[in-house]
C-alpha cells in the first residue's frame, strides 16, 4: 500500500488540499531550497581539512567553490527534497542527497565545456570553469566534485542505515557513469561524428530518446528516485516517482533543446543555437519546434499522471513538472 506524509499524520506537502499551486507559491518553495542549497555547499566546501584529509588546495577549491556556488536552478536536489517530503523524511537527509546530486551535475557541466567537449566560453551568464581558471584545474575541480558526491552519501548524517546509503551510492552511481549521464554524453559526441573518421549520424527519434534518457534525464530521474530511497518508500510509491523522473528528465531535455534553438543567450545564461550547429541530435532537429513542443506537453501530462497516487501530496512536484515547460533559461 502507497502510503504518503500526510497519510501518516505528517506536515509539509501533505498540507495543500487547496488545489493547484500556483506560480508565486512554487517560486518560494523552490527559492527555499536554492537558499538552503548554496548554505550547505558553502559549508561542504570549506577550506578546513576533514578527517583522513591532509589538505584542500587553494586553486583547487576555489574552481569548485565556483563551478558550484552562486548560480543554477538546484532543480534536481529540489526534487530530490520534495520526493522525500511526500513521506516525512528529514529535510536535512534529503538536502544531502540533493547535495550530492547537484554535485555530480556542476562536474558535468566543468567537463562539458572543456575544449575536448561542448567548447563552451559562458555558464550561467559567467565565463566557464576552465575559462575562469584553467583547462587542467577545470577538470581537477569536476573529478573532485564528483568524488564529493559519493563522499556525502556515505556520511552517516545522509542516513543512519547503511543499508539506505549503500542504496542511494549505487543508484547515483549508476545514474551518473556507463550506463547514464557519462555514457549518454559518449553518443552524443559520437553523433556529432566527433572521432576519428567519423561522420555526423542522423539519429532517428527513438536512437535520441535513449541519448536524451542517459545524457540529462538519469540524473534527474534519481534526484526523484533518491527521495523515495531516502525515506524508505514501498514499492508502489519508488514505481510512481520513477514514471515521475522519467518524463521529468524526458521534459526538462526537450525543453532545453527549445531553448537552445529560441532562447535569448542573455536570459538562457549560455551561448544558443549550438545543437543545429554542431548537428545535435535532438526531438526539435527530428520533429521541428512544434512537434517538440507536442512532446513537451505530453510528457508533462504523462509526470503529472504519474503522481495521481499521490493525491493532492503530490502537487508541488506536479507544479515542477509545469515549470519545466515554462522556464526561460
Amino acid at each position: 500500500m502507497l502510503t504518503t506524509k500526510a497519510q501518516t499524520g505528517g506536515n509539509g506537502a501533505g498540507e495543500m488540499r487547496s488545489g493547484t499551486l500556483n506560480a508565486a507559491a512554487f517560486a518560494a518553495r523552490l527559492d527555499t531550497v536554492v537558499a538552503d542549497m548554496e548554505a550547505l555547499l558553502d559549508g561542504l566546501l570549506g577550506a578546513a581539512p576533514l578527517a583522513g584529509e591532509r589538505s584542500r588546495p587553494a586553486r583547487l577549491l576555489d574552481a569548485m567553490r565556483y563551478a558550484s556556488l552562486g548560480g543554477g536552478k538546484r532543480f534536481r536536489p529540489f526534487l530530490a527534497v520534495e520526493s522525500a517530503a511526500l513521506f516525512g523524511a528529514p529535510r536535512e537527509r534529503a538536502l544531502m542527497v540533493g547535495a550530492a546530486v547537484e554535485l555530480v551535475h556542476c562536474y558535468s557541466l566543468a567537463h562539458d565545456d572543456l575544449p575536448a567537449m561542448d567548447n563552451d566560453d559562458l555558464r550561467r551568464g559567467r565565463p566557464t570553469t576552465h575559462k575562469a581558471f584553467d583547462e587542467a584545474t577545470a577538470i581537477l575541480a569536476g573529478d573532485a566534485l564528483l568524488t564529493l558526491a559519493f563522499d556525502l552519501l556515505a556520511r552517516p548524517e545522509t542516513h543512519p542505515d547503511a543499508g539506505v546509503r549503500i542504496e542511494l551510492v549505487l543508484a547515483l552511481a549508476r545514474a551518473s557513469g556507463l550506463g547514464g549521464m557519462v555514457g549518454g554524453q559518449m553518443i552524443d559526441l559520437a553523433a556529432e561524428g566527433r572521432f576519428a573518421g567519423g561522420e555526423p549520424q542522423r539519429l532517428d527519434r527513438q536512437a535520441t530518446e535513449t541519448l536524451e534518457a542517459m545524457k540529462t534525464g538519469a540524473l534527474l530521474r534519481f534526484s526523484c528516485a533518491g527521495g523515495a530511497i531516502l525515506a524508505q518508500a514501498d514499492g508502489a510509491a519508488r514505481a510512481a516517482l520513477d514514471r515521475y523522473g522519467t518524463a521529468i528528465g524526458k521534459a526538462f531535455q526537450v525543453a532545453d533543446d527549445l531553448l537552445d534553438a529560441e532562447g535569448d543567450p542573455a536570459t538562457v545564461g549560455k551561448a544558443t543555437n549550438k545543437d543545429a550547429a554542431a548537428h545535435k541530435a535532438t526531438l526539435v532537429s527530428i520533429m521541428g519546434i512544434d512537434g517538440a513542443r507536442r512532446a513537451l506537453a505530453d510528457l508533462v501530462a504523462e509526470a503529472e499522471a504519474a503522481l495521481a497516487p499521490f493525491g493532492a501530496d503530490g502537487e508541488v512536484l506536479r507544479a515542477a513538472a509545469r515549470f519545466v515547460a515554462e522556464r526561460s533559461h
